[in-house]
């Protein structure tokens, strides 16, 4: 990857109402999710022609990328917990329903909430190339761009699983996050489902 100067990144939310605003941003954001999870971590999902989905990625979904001149550092999803396609709702409630063999049954320690005021985040990723003295900047710009995309769809909460160690710099940028489930280990890493208030979140 090429030198990256700060000033050059970008936050764009992508949705399939504007995705053809964006050129190849879209393919290109799909195409690292298959990059980082499926030939990085090894996780058996969904893909064709080098991009990886899952039933999750609906119409309902906000894609958020943070990007430098045509390459995508750095991304989540997040999709609200009123969303209904088939028998799927969002992944931690499909978890909990025993519909997902991936993830445990006991995810959470209370019932999933259904809610628009709650949304999900999943499929967090930021490249392990990304330069170190621009990781807290592409951290930064990618939780905040998260709690101001929930912001404004009407939500208060942002939920999700994410790596322990995760809260610790949330921390440094103002934003609290709260266990909700049990610690688990998922291929290697030590994670935990964990409720971010996003309404009171200034950066």
């Amino acid at each position: 990857m090429e030198p990256l100067v700060g000033g050059a990144l970008k936050a764009t939310t992508l949705t399939f109402t504007n995705i053809h605003k964006h050129g190849d941003l879209f393919v290109d954001f799909m195409r690292m999710r298959h990059k980082v999870f499926i030939e990085g971590k090894g996780w058996d999902l969904p893909e064709t022609e080098g991009i990886e989905f899952d039933q999750y990625d609906t119409a309902q979904a906000r894609l958020i990328a943070i990007h430098s001149y045509g390459e995508v550092l750095a991304g989540i999803r997040l999709l609200p917990t009123t969303s209904r396609v088939g028998l799927h709702s969002y992944m931690l409630r499909d978890a909990q329903l025993g519909l997902l063999d991936s993830l445990p049954r006991d995810i959470l320690f209370f019932e999933a909430p259904v809610s628009p005021l709650i949304w999900e985040a999943t499929r967090l990723f930021i490249r392990t190339d990304v330069p170190a003295k621009l990781r807290a900047q592409v951290q930064t710009m990618l939780m905040t761009e998260m709690a101001q995309v929930a912001r404004e769809a009407g939500a208060t909460h942002v939920i999700g699983i994410v790596p322990s160690v995760f809260r610790r710099w949330m921390a440094r940028i103002g934003m609290s996050a709260s266990p909700v489930g049990a610690p688990l280990v998922i291929d290697g890493d030590k994670v935990c489902a964990a409720l971010f208030p996003v309404a009171e979140f200034v950066n």
